[in-house]
């Protein structure tokens, strides 16, 4: 057995969970079936931050996204995708194949290693397709260690903006990639959705003036909707009155829609109304910052003053505003696709880094109070009201492991190769599990010890995918899935207490049945 082996199996015999990781086959027979057709597929991966698993129409929300529910509707919806649970681990995972603790992206109990540089043997996806004949380029947030052009990235830009102490409209930077550069004035406003969008509509264009002969690998990392809540002032106007009735009738409605559509069959959580993310600003600095109408807590809506109301509905119209224009902007990348002629054999793949965000924090330039919301003067964050509205049916948060926290969507849409169209997939998938789908479909042969399995054969009718667990460690929160068993222990809620819950029909991790 090799060094690196040895290191890797005597990391995972370390961990608390004390499993190993899974060999994977070396291509599944549709892999070879796609390959054999002479023309391999190309990948175009987008990623939200801090979206809410209810938050696209597709997934049950009252937010307008018509480019994602066309690809959803033409496409696979996963219903119990995971992430990690946080940004930066999820990014790891999703671009190793590897869990991000296994990697030195995230701590365990008892080893500490954070956000560490990932070992040699650990490369990021397009490394590994660069030898099966792809070009890679990335757009957007960044948030792993490294270089994108050192990790195989042939351009790449946004990272100068790592998505969470900075604005969402900034003075322009004036990327230039081949003959294409952004096309403002240096030291305009350019609104980050657009900024990316624009960065990888070059980059494809640029890949089929010059390498139109290969398949591509396109990143697309955007920051919305995270924090700062900002956005076009055109887009938050639709969304002027639709909050004003309240988180609580938004979870109900969201509900509703979602059992009507199939994608879950669990009861409304209740809200955690005394868990918050422990690094959060304090109810006296929330008040100094952003004066009485902000809310520390997932309260119900009717004990909210009438200024309270007021100003916590404007800030989820800037998150939806956000969400519509990320859409719109993917709608943008669909078209360059179909003018490309690549619409047809490109899989497209949609997730968000994890659940919606209830922290509250305060960076950049600050907050003027007397600022319109969502303009780049203004500074807000979600908070915890909205954040279980957007997490619909779910409990908690971004960093926990409860459900809401980690449950993702992922859109798999794919015409030339997804004979699956419109189709619901319920077994639980996870980050670890692009890798080794793209590695697949790309027909990059070879044996694997990742813990991941290939998607492929969900895109088929009737396909399934088995795990035989899944795992997750952050910020003392931990959790383990078992078939329909989930142990999970948060930080917060039940000091450090492990409660057990079965998925089958309470995926809203409301009935505990360890004590059974």
């Amino acid at each position: 057995m090799s060094s690196n082996n040895v290191a890797r199996r005597s990391f995972l015999q370390a961990t608390a969970l004390g499993f190993t990781a899974c060999a994977l086959p070396a291509g599944s027979s549709y892999a070879k079936r796609i390959a054999a057709s002479g023309k391999k597929p190309n990948i175009l991966l987008i990623m939200a931050d801090d979206m809410g698993y209810s938050d696209l129409g597709c997934y049950g929300g009252e937010i307008e996204t018509p480019n994602l529910d066309t690809l959803a509707s033409q496409g696979v919806r996963f219903t119990q995708h995971y992430s990690t649970g946080r940004c930066w681990p999820s990014r790891a995972s999703i671009l190793t194949g590897y869990y991000a603790q296994q990697v030195r992206r995230d701590n365990l109990p008892g080893i500490q290693w954070e956000e560490s540089k990932r070992p040699d043997w650990a490369p990021l996806l397009p490394r590994m397709i660069g030898q099966c004949g792809y070009r890679s380029y990335h757009s957007g947030k960044w948030h792993i260690d490294g270089a994108p052009e050192a990790e195989g990235f042939e351009r790449s830009w946004g990272r100068h903006k790592h998505g969470c102490d900075w604005d969402r409209f900034f003075d322009s930077e004036q990327w230039k990639e081949g003959n294409y550069s952004a096309p403002v004035e240096r030291g305009q406003p350019y609104y980050s959705t657009v900024a990316i969008a624009d960065h990888a509509i070059a980059c494809m264009k640029l890949h089929q003036e010059d390498h139109a002969d290969k398949p591509f690998f396109q990143y697309v990392a955007f920051y919305a909707p995270h924090f700062p809540l900002h956005a076009m002032q055109e887009d938050i106007a639709p969304y002027h009155d639709v909050y004003k009735v309240g988180w609580d009738v938004i979870r109900e409605r969201r509900h509703e829609r979602m059992r009507k559509m199939g994608l879950v069959n669990c009861k409304l959580s209740n809200m955690d109304k005394e868990t918050v993310s422990h690094w959060s600003l304090s109810d006296n600095e929330l008040q100094d910052i952003y004066g009485d109408g902000e809310v520390s807590h997932a309260v119900p809506w009717e004990s909210l003053t009438e200024k309270q109301k007021e100003f916590q509905a404007s800030k989820m119209a800037v998150h939806a505003a956000m969400i519509t224009r990320m859409d719109h902007e993917i709608g943008r990348l669909i078209d360059q696709l179909k003018e490309m002629g690549e619409y047809e054999n490109t899989l497209i793949l949609v997730v968000s880094d994890n659940g919606a965000s209830a922290e509250y924090v305060h960076r950049g330039d600050g907050h003027d109070k007397e600022a319109q919301m969502g303009s780049a003067q203004s500074y807000a964050c979600l908070g915890p009201g909205w954040s279980t509205a957007a997490n619909t049916p779910f409990r908690l948060h971004k960093s926990w492991n409860h459900e809401g926290g980690i449950a993702s969507p992922l859109i798999a849409h794919w015409p030339r190769g997804i004979t699956a169209q419109g189709d619901l997939r319920h077994d639980p998938t996870h980050f670890i599990d692009i890798v080794p789908t793209v590695l697949d479909l790309a027909g990059c042969e070879g044996k694997d010890d990742r813990p991941g399995l290939s998607l492929a054969p969900a895109f088929e009718k009737d396909g399934a995918i088995h795990h035989e667990y899944l795992w997750w460690s952050h910020d003392k929160n931990q959790a383990i899935r078992m078939g329909d068993w989930k142990l999970v222990m948060g930080r917060g809620r039940t000091g450090l207490k492990w409660e057990l819950f079965n998925l089958q029909n309470d995926r809203s991790e409301s009935t505990d049945l360890a004590g059974e």
